[in-house]
């Protein structure tokens, strides 16, 4: 099955969207105090990113075989090399493949 991730956050949420082909789901969570206006959007995307990963697969919306494809509305975030190497970790676990896709910034 193709999921596509959609992702935001800012300086206190973090939200993901997980579409598959029939249903879309959206989930949204505040940072912790730690993190609250102590981060910049960036790096919340970044924890978006982590967060939608694994709540879709411990909700068992995203299982093996499937292919997710992330939509990055920072164009940064697909040239970093902590991602890149993070994307690589599941590409050679033949289970799951993602793939990173530059959009247009989400309105």
């Amino acid at each position: 099955m193709e999921h596509i991730l959609y992702l935001d956050g800012n300086f206190t949420n973090i939200s993901w969207v997980i579409q598959t082909n029939e249903t879309i789901v959206s989930q949204t969570r505040k940072h912790t105090e730690n993190h609250k206006n102590k981060i910049t959007k960036i790096q919340s995307k970044y924890v978006a990113l982590h967060a939608a990963l694994f709540w879709g697969i411990g909700t068992f919306i995203i299982k093996n075989e499937d292919i997710i494809k992330i939509k990055l509305d920072e164009k940064i975030m697909s040239k970093v090399t902590y991602l890149n190497s993070h994307i690589e970790k599941f590409r050679e676990k033949p289970e799951i493949k993602i793939d990173l896709e530059d959009v247009e910034a989400l309105a």
